[in-house]
């Protein structure tokens, strides 16, 4: 398999002529494939703490959200550089081309498998794993191995809360994710651009952190298919490619599971991908960021800004070796 020439990268510099945002029916579809959860969730603001109801469900902003690292005080990029600026190969490397290839894709009869080293493996329905837990608004910031970063307004539940369900056996060690394969629903799988399914990993401590979120919406909606529809990961203080999208299994293990990118390209995508400003990438500093929908470099910070909530994960660890 080819190495994935550089030119494939959309450098972020070059985003910002963007197109005009007349694409809201996207999100209407992905709605209704999803079996629309999180169709009529309104936007809860960054500064609330107290619940809200909407069409017989509640979503809230969980006390204490700014101090635990739940909502980011940056201002939230834009729903359309959100939806229309996305990495996700299985549909195209364009970034700007993703949303298009994927405006058809359909989520109907999602299941998802947790089991492994697990003590009640279960298949889960999306209707039933979306009841695990009343929808948060987590503001994260998201920052791109590539050197440009988003603030995403996410609706979902801890991961933690998920595993719990499954009882998790005391070998567990690790998390691993898979994301489903189906070259129609996904047409970039027919290309030999990575290996697939796509696959991540996370060690137990960090997959149960408060701040590991599965996510089905985005900005009080469903999630869209470019987004990583119906379900997804979102690791706020590791690089964005940690972010598995449309996941289908889930598996508890004992050693090291495989990662696309690791896997890839090792010596330029480790298992941890912990954001450092101070470790560049083989090809790029990873000193400072786009934010999309500025102008200029902002300084990258560690752990993305979540220092505070996860640094003690990796207390004793040599940071600069362990990327």
């Amino acid at each position: 398999m080819n190495k994935i020439p550089a030119s494939e990268i959309t450098a972020p510099e070059v985003y910002f002529n963007r197109r005009n945002f007349m694409r809201a029916g996207i999100l209407a579809a992905s709605a209704l494939a999803t079996g629309a959860v999180y169709r009529r969730l309104n936007r809860v603001s960054t500064a609330t703490v107290e619940t809200h109801r909407i069409d017989g469900l509640v979503t809230s902003a969980t006390p204490g959200a700014e101090t635990a690292g739940f909502h980011a005080s940056d201002k939230t990029t834009t729903f359309e550089d959100i939806t229309h600026y996305n990495n996700f190969y299985e549909f195209s490397t364009d970034k700007q081309e993703v949303a298009d290839a994927a405006a058809k894709f359909e989520s109907k009869g999602w299941q998802v498998a947790v089991g492994g080293l697990a003590g009640k493996p279960k298949v889960f329905d999306l209707d039933e794993l979306l009841k695990i837990s009343t929808p948060e608004e987590r503001v994260y910031r998201m920052r791109c191995v590539e050197g440009w970063s988003m603030v995403i307004p996410w609706a979902g539940f801890s991961l933690s809360r998920l595993l719990a369900r499954v009882d998790p056996l005391s070998a567990t060690k690790y998390v691993a994710f898979e994301t489903l394969v189906d070259a129609q629903r996904m047409p970039g799988q027919r290309k030999g651009v990575l290996d697939w399914p796509y696959v991540e990993g996370l060690r137990m401590d960090e997959a149960m952190h408060p701040l590991t979120l599965l996510a089905s919406g985005l900005y009080g909606r469903a999630l869209p298919p470019q987004d990583g529809a119906p379900i997804r990961l979102v690791v706020p203080w590791k690089y964005g490619f940690k972010g598995i999208k449309s996941i289908v299994k889930i598996t508890l293990v004992a050693t090291e599971p495989p990662t696309t990118w690791n896997r890839r390209a090792p010596n330029e995508y480790g298992f941890y991908a912990n954001v450092n400003p101070q470790v560049d990438h083989p090809r790029w500093s990873q000193a400072t960021e786009q934010r999309i929908g500025e102008t200029g470099r902002r300084p990258t910070l560690m752990f993305n800004g979540y220092g505070e909530q996860v640094a003690g994960l990796y207390a004793g660890m040599d940071l600069r070796a362990n990327f």
